[in-house]
């Protein structure tokens, strides 16, 4: 779950890191009043969930509160990367002597969190990690161990840092690593952090990524959750209890179990075709819930068939078949038809009884994943109703 820089901010301020205050406004006439009470030049900051705000001009220096309320007027409803912009932080501007890149990621391939800072802050990690990257350092921190001092204070020689300031930047990575584990994030980064003119070491900019899976210990942070930047299939999908991300291919997917929905994705781009989600089901699936993500599917305009692929052991191929006959049976009814190809595989715990619910549904399924795959991927050039 992604969250937006106020509120990252909010969360590191209380580890003992030094945020800038500022204060949201989701109006001009707010970020007027805000500027007058921080006073002198300040920064007015698109607040949306998608990088490259400073290109899109969602980044902008204000000398008064005049000047910042014509700074917000001109961001908000501005689009960034499809979003709509609805808000702004407003946050006293900081007159910057060097930036610095500083950032946690949970490393899964490696089983442990990796430290990674640059003192080519302010721009995209990844754009310095490709050009230049010998200029990113990298700590592989012992998940028992966590964070060690020498390792700040190699880090902070390493990036250049004076020897008085050494320390100030050991407390803020020693901040950013405990709200990292904290609030188990998958990923917190600073950037940039800026060393001022007068030496002191300011976090201008914040992000964290919130561990999904993790959000039942943090109910709190559950509230942060902003559902008008997520995508809508996304948010009827986790109300629904389904694991579904879209992505850019035209061949949807309906699949139990992630591995399967991994292997699923994996064949179809093997014979030439492009997934449009990952979707699981989950074990145990209800027909109810196999209708759902029929549903969601189907409301992709990009997806032009879909491959629904299921291996019943917990799950019962007569509840899938039902749930697929339901979802048809209920957009027949309502005069929009299925207008994409549908492939079935459908191998499993009570396999004949679900062939036979598909059969009167006016679908066929077949055993092997292989043979489901190509079918899906030449159905693209066809646009029958119901292909199984």
């Amino acid at each position: 779950m992604n969250i937006h820089e106020y509120q990252a901010k909010e969360i590191l301020s209380q580890y003992g890191l030094p945020i800038p205050r500022g204060e949201v406004a989701s109006d001009p006439e707010s970020a007027h009043r805000i500027a007058t009470r921080i006073g002198g030049p300040v920064v007015v900051k698109a607040q949306v969930l998608v990088g490259g705000r400073g290109k899109a001009g969602g980044v902008k220096l204000a000398r008064d509160p005049d000047e910042a309320a014509a700074r917000a007027g001109d961001i908000l409803g501005l689009v960034i990367r499809g979003i709509t912009v609805r808000k702004v932080l407003v946050a006293p501007a900081v007159d910057i002597a060097r930036e610095i890149y500083l950032g946690l990621v949970l490393d899964r391939a490696n089983k442990n969190v990796t430290l990674m800072a640059s003192a080519e802050g302010g721009v995209e990690i990844e754009e310095v990690a490709r050009v230049a990257p010998e200029k990113v350092y990298r700590y592989a921190l012992d998940p028992f161990l966590g964070l060690l001092d020498y390792q700040s204070t190699e880090l902070a020689f390493r990036l250049g840092l004076p020897a008085e300031r050494v320390r100030d930047f050991g407390k803020i990575l020693r901040g950013l690593y405990q709200a990292f584990v904290a609030v188990d994030a998958s990923l917190a980064e600073i950037n940039p952090l800026v060393v001022a003119k007068d030496g002191t070491l300011q976090c201008l900019d914040a992000k964290i990524n919130l561990d999904d899976n993790a959000l039942y210990r943090h109910p709190e942070l559950e509230t942060l959750r902003d559902a008008d930047e997520e995508d809508p299939a996304e948010v009827a999908a986790r109300v629904d209890g389904l694991s579904y991300v879209k992505l850019d291919g035209n061949i949807g997917c309906v699949v139990n179990g992630a591995g399967l929905a991994m292997a699923t994705m994996d064949v179809v781009k093997l014979y030439g075709g492009e997934p449009a989600n990952f979707l699981d089901i989950g074990g145990g699936a209800r027909a109810e819930r196999v209708a759902t993500a029929l549903r969601i599917l189907l409301s992709d305009g990009n997806v032009r068939a879909v491959l629904i692929n299921i291996f019943g052991g917990i799950t019962r191929c007569d509840e899938v078949a039902r749930g697929l006959a339901t979802a048809l049976e209920a957009a027949r009814a309502q005069g929009e038809p299925v207008g994409v190809p549908i492939v079935v595989r459908l191998v499993g715990t009570n396999e004949a009884e679900g062939r036979q619910i598909l059969a009167e549904a006016g679908l066929v399924a077949v055993t092997g994943m292989d043979e489901a795959a190509r079918a899906a991927v030449a159905a693209l050039g066809s646009r029958p109703e119901v292909r199984a």
